[in-house]
C-alpha cells in the first residue's frame, strides 16, 4: 500500500497541491461537490487544453497541448474560468479512479450542463452512468417561476466494462403506492430511482455541524453503499464538512478528505478525531495514535 494511503487522511491544502501525489487507481469512489463563484481571485484564465505532441501550445516542462473542443464552445465565456479551475481536477479524478471505480460529481442545477460537457470529455460519453437528481422542499419560493429545489449528480465511471454497483446494498424506500404491490414488496422497499427526495441536513439535527454548504449523510451514503465495498478507498477534494467521511467510516470505507478552509478543517477535526491531519509536510493525529491503533486491529 502507497504510504500517502496509510490512514484515513484529511488534508488541509489546495487540492492540486495534493492530487498530484496520490497512487494511480487507489480511489473506488471520488466524490465532487465542488464551489462555485466563490469570489477568490483564480490565476488560471487560460483555454481549457488536452496534451497532444502536435498540439499548438507549449506548457509546463516543454508539454504540448491542444485547445479542446469545450473552450471553442459560445457558451464559454461566462464560464471560462470555472471550467478551466474544474478541468485539471477532474483530469486528477480520472487518474485516481480504479478502473471499476465511479465519480459522483455534485454541481449546481444551472451549471450541470457546461460540467457535463466537461466531463464527457474527460471520461467518455460512454462512460456516463446516470445523471442524478436530489429533491427537497426547502427555503424560499418564487412566484416567477417553478421554484428550483434540486441539485444534480452526475455519475460517470472509470470503465462502462467493469464498474462495481451494488444495488442490493442501498438503504431501501417506501413505495408511493404501496397498495399496488404485494405486502412483501411494500415492507422490504424498493430501490431509489435517479431522483432521490431527501431533506438537507436538519438545522436541530445530530448531523448539523454549522458548515454552510453540508450535504446530509443520507445522500452521500447511497453512494458509498452502490459503489464500494468495505475497505474501499474514497475521495472527496473539496471535503467542506467532511460528510463522505462520516458516512465512510460508518460503512467500513476508508478515505482522503481535501479542502484548504481552515474552518473546514475544523468542522472535520471534530467530526472524525481518528483521522490523520495533513497540512503540507506536517501530518498530525486528532487523537493520540488512534489510525495506528486502528491499523494494527484490522491487521
Amino acid at each position: 500500500m502507497p504510504a500517502a494511503l496509510l490512514h484515513d487522511a484529511i488534508h488541509h491544502a489546495d487540492n492540486m497541491d495534493v492530487l498530484p501525489g496520490l497512487p494511480d487507481a487507489a480511489f473506488q469512489l471520488v466524490y465532487v461537490d465542488p464551489p462555485f463563484n466563490t469570489g477568490a481571485s483564480q490565476s488560471r484564465r487560460t483555454l481549457a487544453m488536452v496534451p497532444d505532441a502536435d498540439g499548438d501550445r507549449t506548457g509546463f516542462k516543454g508539454t504540448r497541448y491542444r485547445t479542446r473542443l469545450l473552450a471553442e464552445s459560445r457558451y464559454r465565456d461566462a464560464f471560462d474560468d470555472y471550467l478551466a479551475f474544474l478541468e485539471p481536477r477532474l483530469r486528477e479524478a480520472h487518474r485516481l479512479l480504479h478502473e471499476s471505480g465511479t465519480l459522483y460529481f455534485h454541481i449546481d442545477y444551472r451549471e450541470a450542463h457546461y460540467c457535463k460537457l466537461l466531463l464527457d470529455e474527460l471520461f467518455g460519453r460512454e462512460q456516463f452512468l446516470n445523471e442524478l437528481i436530489w429533491a427537497y422542499d426547502y427555503g424560499a419560493r418564487t412566484r416567477r417561476r417553478w421554484p428550483a429545489k434540486h441539485d444534480t449528480i452526475l455519475v460517470y465511471v472509470k470503465d462502462a466494462r467493469a464498474y462495481h454497483f451494488d444495488g442490493e446494498s442501498v438503504d431501501r424506500e417506501p413505495y408511493m403506492a404501496p397498495g399496488l404491490v404485494t405486502p412483501e414488496k411494500a415492507a422490504r422497499g424498493k430501490l431509489p430511482t435517479d431522483v432521490w427526495w431527501h431533506t438537507i441536513v436538519p438545522t436541530n439535527g445530530r448531523e448539523k455541524t454549522g458548515y454552510p454548504t453540508q450535504k446530509p449523510e443520507g445522500i452521500v451514503r447511497r453512494m458509498v453503499q452502490a459503489s464500494s465495498r468495505p475497505g474501499d478507498w474514497c475521495l472527496d477534494f473539496f471535503a467542506g464538512s467532511g460528510t463522505l467521511g462520516a458516512v465512510a467510516a460508518q460503512l467500513g470505507r476508508r478515505y482522503v478528505l481535501v479542502d484548504e478552509s481552515p474552518d473546514a478543517v475544523a468542522v472535520m477535526r471534530r467530526r472524525l478525531p481518528e483521522a490523520a491531519v495533513v497540512s503540507g509536510g506536517d501530518r498530525r493525529r486528532g487523537r493520540g495514535d488512534a489510525p495506528r491503533k486502528r491499523e494494527a486491529e484490522r491487521a
